[in-house]
Order: structure tokens, then C-alpha cells, then sequence
């Protein structure tokens, strides 16, 4: 199946539930906006994009306090199913649905998967409390929405690895929107978008396929350009502070240094040539 036909049936899906994504986006929009879907696909097309998943060890392995995790963007290295599920969610047709949803004009995908594609998360993974890179790889437009699709099947909610949303800051408590199985979740980027990860505490691995949304223009009146940016959880009184300071560092370089000291190696590098 190709990202045509995938987008055919994330279309069906989203116009089914528009009514109720949107307000649930509504409701939400004063923290930070976000909405899930169930059911995405048929599911044994999301059953075939799990299948496809390549193991843990041929993905890259980030692992470092802030976070502990596998991904993958350059996407020609893996079954074509893969290539073809996360380009779906860059059909014109699904971008304008998820304007409709969100109210959030000029919404642009990312070709270049930065910071996007596929993910996996085994037993002890994380993701730290953070604020993403408010821009693109080229600093050029802003990023403004994340799309998750989570593809495990059978994944509990006692298992870990959910998206996990901290409107007052991480200092407060946060909202959890489990990684259900065919579940698409989607939630609004800013400046105050603090979100993590919940460690997983299973002997199985929750599996996503991701997409950003970048625009011209910023989602709040209060946005500034910062890199990504890490806190300690409540608990993590000493984590939080080595954070604030490697945040503060990696600012300063890219201040200096306006596209980074080094070329992020995490987007899809099509022509392997160049």
C-alpha cells in the first residue's frame, strides 16, 4: 500500500472523528492544544506498520539523562511500509483536515523528517520533561504541531512509554495520553509545550511513527527561538539543574553558531549522494 491510499484512509478516519478532535483541541487550547484519535487505520494495516519495524539494535540509540530511546529518519533503510505510513501524514489532504481540527493556518510538513520518522521505546526508556527546537532544521519556520502514530499492539497503560503533557510546567502535575495501540496523537509545539515520556516499565517495545508541522509563523505571541530543552522530573532534583545548565550552554553556542556547531544527523537524506 503507498502513502496515497494510507492517506485515503487517515482521511476517512479524521473526518469520522473531526468533530470530536476538535474539541477536544479546544478544550485544551489554553495549555497546551492537543487531540487523539483512535482507530486510525484498519488494523491490520497498523498490525503490517508494526510488523515492519526494524529491531531495536539496526535503529540509533540516544541515551543520556535527558533521554533514552531509539530512532530512525533516514527511511530507505527499512521496509518501504514504513517510508510510506509517516509521508501519509504529509498528503495536502490530511495537513488541511488537521487545520480544520487546530484553527493553525499554514501548516507545512517536513520532507526532511527532522526530527521525525520512526521510534522505539524497550523496557527503562524515557524522555525527559522538554520544549522542542522551535524551528526547522534551517531555523527557517517555525514548528508548531507533532503528530504520534503508536503502532504496538497490545500496548497496556500500565506499560509505560506514554505522552505525557505538563501545561503548568514541571513543576506541577502532568496529563497523560497513553500510547494505545492505533491511536494518532497530536499535540500543539510553544513555548511553554513541556512534555516527556513515561519510563517504560515493560519487557516489549512501544513503537511511533512521527511527524512535525512547521509554519512561517510562531504558535504564540511569546515564542522565541530556543533549542531543544530538557528539565528533571519533580523527583529529579539534581537532574533538573545539570539540565537547566546544559540548555543554557547549547543556547549560547546557537547564538553563536546559528545552524548548530554540527549539522544534525537526524533527517532523511534522500540522495545519499549529496
Amino acid at each position: 500500500m503507498n502513502r496515497t491510499q494510507i492517506a485515503d484512509l487517515i482521511v476517512k478516519r479524521l473526518r469520522e472523528a473531526q468533530a470530536d478532535a476538535k474539541e477536544q483541541y479546544q478544550n485544551s487550547s489554553a495549555a497546551i492544544g492537543n487531540f487523539v484519535v483512535d482507530d486510525l487505520l484498519p488494523e491490520d494495516l497498523a498490525l503490517q506498520i508494526h510488523k515492519a519495524f526494524p529491531d531495536n539494535k539496526d535503529m540509533k540509540l540516544k541515551k543520556s539523562i535527558r533521554e533514552y530511546k531509539h530512532v530512525a529518519a533516514q527511511m530507505d533503510e527499512y521496509d518501504p511500509i514504513l517510508e510510506e505510513a509517516i509521508y501519509a501524514f504529509q498528503d495536502e489532504r490530511v495537513v488541511a483536515l488537521v487545520h480544520e481540527i487546530t484553527g493553525i493556518g499554514d501548516l507545512q510538513p517536513d520532507e526532511h523528517l527532522y526530527a521525525g520518522g520512526i521510534s522505539a521505546m524497550a523496557q527503562d526508556n524515557f524522555l525527559n520533561p522538554h520544549l522542542d527546537n522551535s524551528h526547522d532544521k534551517d531555523r527557517d519556520k517555525w514548528r508548531v504541531l507533532n503528530l504520534l502514530f503508536y503502532v504496538t499492539p497490545d500496548w497496556q497503560d500500565a506499560y509505560g512509554g506514554h505522552l505525557e503533557l505538563w501545561p503548568e510546567g514541571v513543576k506541577k502535575p502532568q496529563i497523560t495520553l497513553h500510547s494505545r495501540f492505533n491511536r494518532l496523537a497530536v499535540m500543539a509545539t510553544h513555548q511553554k509545550s513541556w512534555h516527556s515520556v513515561s519510563p517504560v516499565e515493560h519487557a516489549g517495545t512501544r513503537q511511533c511513527v512521527s511527524n512535525y508541522y512547521f509554519s512561517d509563523s510562531a504558535l504564540t505571541p511569546e515564542d522565541r527561538f530556543h533549542v531543544t530543552s530538557f528539565r528533571g522530573r519533580p523527583d529529579q532534583k539534581l537532574r533538573d539543574l545539570v539540565l537547566q545548565m546544559d540548555a543554557k550552554a547549547r543556547m549560547a553556542l546557537r547564538k553563536v553558531f546559528k545552524k548548530g556547531v554540527r549539522e544534525n544527523p537526524h533527517v532523511y537524506k534522500k540522495d545519499q549522494s549529496k
